[in-house]
């Protein structure tokens, strides 16, 4: 029987604190929220019939799904210590610029975060595109230093990258 590797999934403070205060918001104010609405629901009698009182608990289903996997996920994570990040070479919790050697070099510069990290908002940080660690880009670049030249498989073909800076 074939035993599944243990991956280390790594995010970056602020991504953990965010994460976090969404878990606890989840738990208190979404939960109080649901609450009444299942309360004003009730108050329209017959639940069979009740279209409101469907609606609400689907809403509770999607809300307690949402905590549960945010618990999961904050459980199994491991917070990196940014003070202690090397920059020699791509990293999660670093930025990156990357050249793009198939369209003259134009740069492109990346937060390479954890793939958890990655939510609406959290999509972009200060104007720079944050990138998954497991995504094609992010999978590619992992572990190469300033100077390397990466090919990566995207949807639409492949890509030579080269690594052009990497800072904190």
């Amino acid at each position: 029987m074939a035993t599944k590797k243990n991956v280390v999934n790594e995010m970056t403070r602020s991504g953990y604190e965010r994460l976090t205060e969404e878990l606890t918001n989840l738990r208190t104010i979404g939960r109080q929220e649901v609450a009444k609405k299942l309360e004003e629901a009730r108050a329209f009698g017959d639940l069979s019939e009740n279209a409101e009182y469907a609606a609400a608990k689907e809403e509770q289903a999607k809300l307690e799904d949402r905590i549960s996997d945010l618990e999961i996920t904050l459980s199994k994570v491991t917070v990196i210590d940014e003070d202690k990040l090397d920059t020699n070479k791509v990293g999660v919790g670093l930025r990156i610029t990357l050249a793009d050697m198939d369209h003259n070099g134009k740069e492109y510069t990346y937060d390479l975060v954890g793939s958890e990290e990655l939510s609406g908002a959290a999509f972009s940080a200060g104007g720079i595109q944050r990138i998954s660690q497991k995504s094609p880009v992010g999978q590619a670049i992992t572990g190469h230093a300033i100077g390397d030249e990466v090919l990566v498989k995207i949807p639409r073909g492949t890509r030579k990258l080269k690594i052009v800076a990497i800072n904190k």
